[in-house]
This record gives structure tokens, sequence and C-alpha cells, in this order.
């Protein structure tokens, strides 16, 4: 779905010349994403450092101008330099402050190598477990990612490559958090069906220790944009966890505000001064996006959005799954 420009003569791929119409062509490479049939998200690149194929997706990484170097998975942004830090913040540190003493951590995906690094910030946090089904994406990024070389050398994290999935039903022990950082859900992609009901009550929850939280992305979650994926994972979680938060948080690079999802069968009562006070004891560094006041105002969502939360019926199944826009490998002809 992504595409990227003919640095010859400065055109995007498709657009009939239209760059012409103010100011003459682009003198730049632009990379440009499909968001929707009507709708499309482009950037000028400096460079673009590698474009490859895996078993299972298409991998490129891109030195853009607006946003540095951006990892792109089957013609989706996946994570941009200059604003990873707020996807990442949001994703790991709400479930672990909420915890009373998280210490064992499983992360469902996340070859990119950033949510490690934010979990193992951590001074709690003995152990975490990576389990991403393709060697292909984390070697890759083990190589250009300067920013998590420290994380993927730390002796608290355990590299595993397989599916998610089997992983943790093979695996013994329980965890005090499971994080979902996988690609979003898109037909003939690798990952949609770890957004399922089954999966979730008989795979994920058996897999946590009492007082355990289980944190997913769950994709855009913007005014128009929330019912694809993120109000169904939503009302999916609502059928298995007592107690499921759902927050946002607008990230430039992807175009569009971001949705998470958290979930327990242990409430969320944790106040801000105490989340504030948390991050203070238990965080190594400082946090550039998320303290106290900053989750309570992505959880705090728009009267819209939470009206079709409220409303939501869909149950997230493998047979009746919702799909962001877009299109993996396997379903490309």
């Amino acid at each position: 779905m992504g595409e990227i420009s003919d640095c010859s003569n400065g055109f995007s791929n498709g657009n009939n010349g239209l760059n012409n119409a103010v100011g003459g062509p682009r003198k730049s490479c632009w990379y440009e994403e499909e968001i929707d049939n009507d709708l499309r998200w482009c950037f000028a690149l400096n460079s673009i450092l590698h474009t490859g194929a895996t078993q299972y997706q298409d991998i490129q990484l891109l030195d853009t101008k607006p946003f540095g170097k951006a990892l792109v998975i089957d013609g989706k942004l996946q994570s941009a330099e200059i604003d990873e830090f707020i996807y990442h913040e949001c994703l790991v540190h709400p479930p672990l402050l909420h915890h009373s003493n998280p210490r064992n951590i499983f992360i469902m995906g996340g070859g990119e190598g950033s949510t490690a690094r934010e979990l193992l910030r951590h001074k709690t946090v003995d152990k975490v477990v990576m389990c991403d089904i393709d060697e292909e994406v984390v070697d890759f990024c083990k190589s250009y990612l300067e920013v998590n070389k420290e994380a993927f050398s730390d002796p608290r994290l355990e590299l595993i490559i397989n599916d998610a999935r089997a992983e943790l039903e093979r695996r013994e022990e329980h965890y005090d958090i499971i994080v979902g950082d996988l690609a979003d859900p898109i037909e003939g992609g690798p990952c949609y069906q770890l957004y399922t009901k089954s999966y979730y009550e008989f795979i994920v929850k058996p897999k946590l220790n009492q007082g355990g939280i289980f944190v997913t992305q769950a994709g855009p979650a913007g005014i128009f944009s929330h019912t694809e994926v993120f109000s169904c994972i939503f009302n999916t979680l609502k059928q298995v966890f007592k107690y499921v938060v759902p927050y946002s948080a607008h990230i430039p690079s992807y175009a569009d505000t971001w949705g998470w999802v958290m979930a327990s069968d242990t409430p969320f009562v944790t106040s801000v001064d105490e989340l504030d006070q948390r991050i203070k004891q238990r965080i190594k560094g400082e946090n550039r996006y998320l303290d106290g006041k900053t989750f309570t105002s992505a959880s705090t969502l728009s009267k819209a959005v939470r009206k079709s939360l409220n409303n939501e019926t869909h149950v997230y199944t493998e047979g009746n799954a919702r799909f962001i826009y877009g299109h993996g490998r396997h379903n490309q002809v």
C-alpha cells in the first residue's frame, strides 16, 4: 500500500503529474501511504535505506525528512524515529504503573525493540520475554535501529522467534503483564488472529498472574477511524475481562489518533499523584510524553468515541474479523 516516488522526475506513483499544479515538480523522493480509498498521506524522503521482503511481510526502512528513520511493514508506517516514543510510552507505562509490582513481562510481537526498551526502564522488571514471528524483521531492527541496541543486549530480555499464540500456549510460566505490540489487523497480515475473543479468553488471560494486566495496541482511534478496529477490540476485551480501559493519543507520523486498550480482572484505581510517584520511583530516566495527567487525558475519550464504544456490539473472531484498510502480502496477487 505504501509507494515511493521516482526520484528522477519528482512525481509520486499514480499521481498523473498533479505535482505540477502548484510550484512545479517536487524536488525530492516522496513516500505515499494509502490510508483509505480517497485519502493518502505522503512525506519527503532523504533516502531509502532498505527495501525487501521476509517470509511474512514486506519491509522498508526510509530516512524521511519530517520524521527521521521510519519503519514500514506491508505498506503501513509502523514507527518513526521522531515520535515513536509517544506510541511506546503509551503502550508500556500505563499497565506497568497500574500494577503493584510488575516483574515478569511477555511481549507479543515487538520486533522493533522499542517496547522492550521501555519495559526495561522499569526497575521492578526481572524478565521480559519478547516473542516475534519474523526473525528477519528482528535482525533488521537490531542492525539499523541504534536507539534499541542497549535493550537487545540487556540480560533481562529473552528473545524468542515463534508465533505468539503457540509460544504462550507451550510456556508454563505466568506473567504480571502481557503486551500486544502486534502489527495492525489487516487482511492477509500475519497476526489478526491474535485480536480474537478466543485468543484473549483461552490463551492470554490464563497466562496472567493474579492482578495481571493485558494491554494491546488497538489501531486508529480518531473521530472517524475508531470504528475500524478500536471499538470492536475494546468490546471484545470487555467479554473476557472485568475492567477494560481504552485510551488514545495523537501520533503525528500516523496522521491520526492512535488507540490502546488495557484490561484486567483487578480494578484500575491508581490516582494521578500515585502514577507520578511511581514514575519517579520505578522508571530510569524521564518520560518524554506520559505522566499521570497525560494518562488521565488519554483515557478521557471524546463524546462521539465514547458513544461508539458504548454501543459497539461486534466481537472480534477469526470468522468475523474487522480489518484496517490495507492488505498483507498473503492477500495480494
